[in-house]
């Protein structure tokens, strides 16, 4: 009886280690994402040029990572760091981003070549020319092109294209269109490639019910940003319009209490009033209930492209929106990558790591480290 059993162990043994690198190579094979971190101020939203941009991401950074455990690197990347005016690609630029990419598959890392912002479209800037002029349409085409021709010799397992980050359209059905323009260029070119594709209005969970996904074509990831609630990720940010509030935010509750806002000037209380919810883990979920149903209508996979909380918010309750976000995405099987590696929101600032940060974005489906 004894033998028995423990050959039935040995058997079971073997089919769970069968099972396991079946699953390992199953995820090698395709496109499949976990935990990523975004290579921000690099190739895009920087001034950084010649040795000053080559230093600021290097082989280290990528080994670093990859010890860490993120499995893939979104690299964001401009317009105008990659082209000149006259559309010819920039060869150190290029370079830099192929070398990049070796780093990523000598450490096993995949990677989203993200393009972030255009000549002609800018997420955070009024006048955008790219939904207007025939012309700007053209050159978000010719782009994707010249990418292409770049990198193509990738893996598709391993090298995916963001279209555009954070889509600002004044009508969804514009984003639509130019969505089948650029996946009908890329397809030309490369039919198997992942693409990843994001809803209007800065990617946000609240617009994907007007996105269209290009039909039948299982190799797109959707993809959505998560910085809510607004006031409390981007407190004391000097980009937003409520920079000049410095009263104070918390999470989980209301971010900001009816008592703080009535003290404040007309302008800004008006800016910070309209969002009465109380946050928690529960109303996180209730914001990708949108995001969920397109994902479960199309068969195709979600990802969150960008989700930060500033360090400027308090420590616990900053800390403890990380662990609600983590334990959402996991529950819900959604890949991630954070905003940032070593930016504003960095979880590596002065050349430290946060460990109590990394502890929540590694920590196990139990939630323990």
């Amino acid at each position: 009886m004894t033998t028995t059993i423990l050959k039935s162990a040995a058997v079971v043994g073997f089919l769970l280690l069968l099972a396991g690198i079946a699953w390992f190579l199953f995820c090698q094979s395709r496109f499949h994402l976990e935990r990523g971190a975004n290579i921000s101020h690099w190739l895009s939203q920087s001034e950084r040029r010649g040795p000053e941009r080559v230093a600021w991401f290097n082989r280290n950074d990528v080994a670093l990572l990859a010890g860490l455990g993120f499995d893939h690197l979104r690299i964001p990347i401009d317009e105008e760091q990659m082209w000149d005016e006259s559309g010819k690609p920039d060869p150190e630029a290029f370079a830099l981003l192929n070398q990049a990419l070796d780093w990523c598959a000598e450490f096993r890392l995949k990677a989203i070549v993200d393009l972030h912002i255009l000549r002609s479209h800018h997420f955070n800037k009024g006048e955008r020319p790219l939904w207007t002029q025939p012309k700007a349409q053209e050159r978000f085409l010719q782009c994707w092109r010249d990418l292409s021709d770049a990198l193509h010799s990738r893996p598709n397992s391993m090298v995916a294209y963001e279209l555009l980050n954070e889509p600002v359209a004044p009508n969804p059905e514009d984003w639509n269109l130019l969505v089948a323009k650029a996946h009908a260029a890329i397809r030309a070119k490369e039919p198997k490639r992942v693409l990843v594709i994001g809803s209007n209005a800065w990617q946000s969970t609240g617009t994907f019910d007007r996105l269209k996904v290009p039909a039948n074509d299982p190799n797109i990831l959707l993809s959505f940003h998560f910085y809510e609630p607004f006031h409390l990720t981007h407190y004391q940010a000097s980009w937003v319009g409520f920079a000049a509030y410095r009263g104070p935010v918390k999470y989980p509750g209301q971010t900001v209490s009816e008592a703080d806002l009535a003290g404040l000037p007309g302008d800004l209380q008006k800016t910070m009033s309209g969002d009465s919810r109380a946050w928690d883990r529960d109303q996180i979920r209730k914001c990708l209930s949108k995001p969920l149903a397109l994902a479960k209508s199309t068969g195709l996979p979600l990802y969150c492209g960008e989700w930060g909380c500033l360090p400027s918010v308090p420590r616990e309750s900053r800390l403890a929106w990380y662990r609600d976000m983590v334990a959402v995405l996991k529950e819900n099987r959604i890949g991630w990558a954070i905003w940032d590696y070593k930016g504003g929101f960095g979880i590596l600032r002065d050349s430290v790591f946060d460990a109590p940060m990394l502890k929540i974005l590694f920590a196990k489906p139990d939630g323990t480290p």
